[in-house]
């Protein structure tokens, strides 16, 4: 299909892409990224240089950290008479909230490089974005959205609350053995008709984009502030990232599908979620894979949506044991957030009860902080990730431990194994707050059930924590897990996040792109015209 392509518009598409897109489109052809990608894949040589970090802390360590932190948390717990001082640990290297794309709860994170300063504008009436330069760029407000949330958890896109988002992440696209980015359900990504969707097929609505798909597309038009990015991978289909990025030829297939689907589907980005790279081998093909699809993207943009800076973000640890294998530095040069996944610190892999997602360390009980947010934030700023970059992640579920006497103590069984925040706490229990981890949990005395999960104290130490450091917002997974009104913690995280910087705090860096010249659907190339 390539070769013939290029035979009949190879001299069009070298001379003005936009020009070639007509006949591309009309040859049926799907390759359009994969010429654009391989012709700049073709002219760069990537050479990885590794940097060392240091082994993985043991407790004895982390404890030092957390005293450290003291005066930060003192200053947090002054702000607020619901505040308190909790500590962080690093995830788990499985993060086994995210173990099937069945469970109704997982886990997921975001931030931002220099970009040149653009100038050219575009009449918005037409659906043309404007520069969307990320310097001076309000805080993230990012949710994770899970295609298949709309079956079990009954979770429609229309139910996002979009006032308090600033982008949505689609979880997960798949990959193929070849390296190709896929739909990981079909039915939930582009067939599923919603309410407001006709079933008058004519010949052209037939090669229109429904589902979940639809439905972002429409979000973005009525709000022009917010973005949609493809997230690829997840924990049940990272297995595959290890072949794929080891090779040219695969991550040019990854990179030219992936732009592929997002510029079919509507998309303003990709968020990549490999967990996680385990060797500096890993770690340097996930530095040229970023590169490969960093240089694919600023290609599509220049033919397409001139001005318009398509984002790349990564879903990343907050587990020492997994970002010091990292290559902090190859990887900031192509990504816009670090989506700093801060929960799944404790569960059921443990011999003793945790806060899953605490704030800081807490050195008179030491197991039950195996980790901590603060620990990981402070570590990639060392290693040269700017604080506006690293985006928080919140989880909206808890984890259950069965049968203990408390936090930091054994238990035996964790019944469900985790409960949607909207669930919690659960009937017969009792909300608690550890004063030095800054963490929330639930426990019932009778049952001997604990819960550990983020409530809306927590999630307001965890705003002014985000504004005291200069991060670059929050990202939550994900979005069935929240309760609605007073309770819900995204909104609670916006309004004091508003309260801290101002009302258009929340952009989120430029408007979204509406403008897809060359999708395969005719819908989205029309804008829904």
């Amino acid at each position: 299909m390539l070769s013939s392509l290029l035979v009949l518009v190879a001299p069009l598409l070298l001379a003005n892409p936009v020009s070639a897109a007509p006949q591309l489109i009309e040859l049926g052809a799907q390759d359009t990224v994969e010429v654009l990608c391989n012709a700049v894949v073709a002219q760069t040589v990537t050479k990885t240089v590794y940097a060392t970090f240091p082994a993985t802390r043991s407790s004895s360590s982390t404890t030092t950290r957390a005293s450290s932190s003291s005066s930060s948390a003192a200053r947090l717990l002054a702000s607020s008479s619901s505040t308190s001082r909790s500590q962080t640990t690093s995830a788990p290297s499985s993060n086994s909230a995210r173990l099937s794309t069945t469970s109704s709860s997982t886990s997921r994170t975001l931030g931002t490089p220099p970009v040149p300063s653009v100038s050219t504008t575009y009449n918005n009436t037409t659906g043309a974005p404007f520069s969307n330069s990320t310097s001076g760029a309000g805080l993230r407000s990012a949710i994770y959205f899970t295609n298949w949330g709309i079956y079990g958890a009954d979770y429609q896109p229309d139910q996002l609350p979009v006032e308090n988002l600033t982008h949505i992440l689609y979880a997960f696209a798949d990959i193929a053995p070849d390296g190709e980015v896929i739909s990981s359900d079909p039915y939930a990504d582009l067939e599923k008709r919603f309410p407001t969707d006709s079933w008058n097929e004519t010949s052209s609505s037939s090669l229109n984009a429904y589902g979940c798909i639809k439905q972002l597309y429409l979000l973005k038009q009525k709000h022009r502030h917010l973005k949609t990015l493809l997230s690829i991978g997840g924990w049940t289909f990272s297995s595959k990232f290890p072949s794929i990025a080891s090779t040219e030829s695969g991550r040019r297939k990854f990179c030219s599908s992936a732009i592929n689907l997002m510029k079919d589907w509507g998309f303003d980005g990709l968020d990549i979620d490999w967990e996680y790279p385990s060797s500096a081998k890993e770690a340097s093909d996930l530095v040229l894979l970023l590169r490969t699809c960093r240089h694919a993207l600023d290609s599509y943009a220049a033919s397409y949506a001139a001005g318009y800076r398509f984002l790349i973000t990564i879903a990343t640890s907050a587990g020492a044991m997994n970002y010091n294998k990292l290559d902090f530095k190859g990887m900031d040069a192509y990504i816009d957030a670090w989506h700093l996944m801060a929960y799944d610190f404790s569960g059921g892999w443990d011999f003793t009860t945790g806060h899953q997602s605490n704030l800081m360390m807490n050195p008179g009980n030491i197991n039950s902080t195996k980790f901590s947010a603060d620990q990981a934030v402070g570590d990639y700023i060392k290693n040269g990730v700017a604080p506006r970059k690293i985006v928080l992640g919140v989880p909206l579920y808890g984890r259950i431990f069965e049968n203990t006497n408390g936090i930091g103590l054994p238990f035996e069984g964790i019944g469900q194994g985790t409960a949607s925040y909207k669930e919690l706490p659960l009937n017969g229990a009792e909300e608690k707050w550890d004063e030095v981890a800054m963490a929330s949990y639930s426990y019932d005395e009778r049952k001997k059930e604990l819960v550990s999960y983020d409530n809306v104290r927590s999630v307001g130490v965890k705003s002014r924590y985000i504004l005291e450091k200069g991060l670059g917002g929050v990202v939550y997974w994900e979005g069935s897990g929240d309760k609605s009104g007073s309770e819900s913690l995204v909104g609670v995280v916006a309004g004091e996040l508003r309260k801290g910087k101002g009302k258009r705090v929340l952009e989120g860096g430029g408007e979204n792109n509406l403008r897809y010249p060359v999708s395969r659907y005719v819908n989205i190339r029309n804008g829904m015209v």
